[in-house]
């Protein structure tokens, strides 16, 4: 196939949300070095606590991060694990089902992209 089978629109469609990705203690630590923060004013200003998850708080429904009029994550270059593999996350490779509903939500996938094509992409 010569077309890409994906590639990054910018839209923000991944950021959006009720809420966002849970955030290990090394991530934390990492994005609030990266803003200057102290640890403790990254957790109050950027973070909420669900039960004993620490997600990115959201912002007009997107990630606190998403830069919507840029189209950017404002820390992308030390963003999240699983904001990076997003959408080519291994969850899309369990079955058909779950690939075509990622597929259809995210415009940054060729209309053409097959299961078993990204299935190979990604192994």
């Amino acid at each position: 196939m010569s077309e890409k089978l994906f590639e990054c629109k910018r839209c923000g469609f991944c950021c959006q949300g009720e809420s966002t990705v849970s955030l290990t203690p090394e991530e934390q630590a990492r994005i609030a070095h990266f803003l200057g923060l102290s640890l403790e004013e990254f957790l109050s200003l950027y973070t909420v606590r669900r039960g004993s998850r620490v997600e990115m708080k959201t912002l007009n429904g997107h990630c606190i991060f998403y830069d919507e009029k840029e189209s950017l994550c404002r820390i992308h270059p030390v963003k999240p694990f699983h904001c990076r593999q997003w959408p080519l996350h291994p969850s899309i490779l369990k079955d058909p089902e779950s690939f075509e509903i990622i597929r259809r939500t995210c415009p940054g996938f060729s209309k053409k992209a097959t299961w078993q094509e990204i299935k190979k992409l990604l192994s």
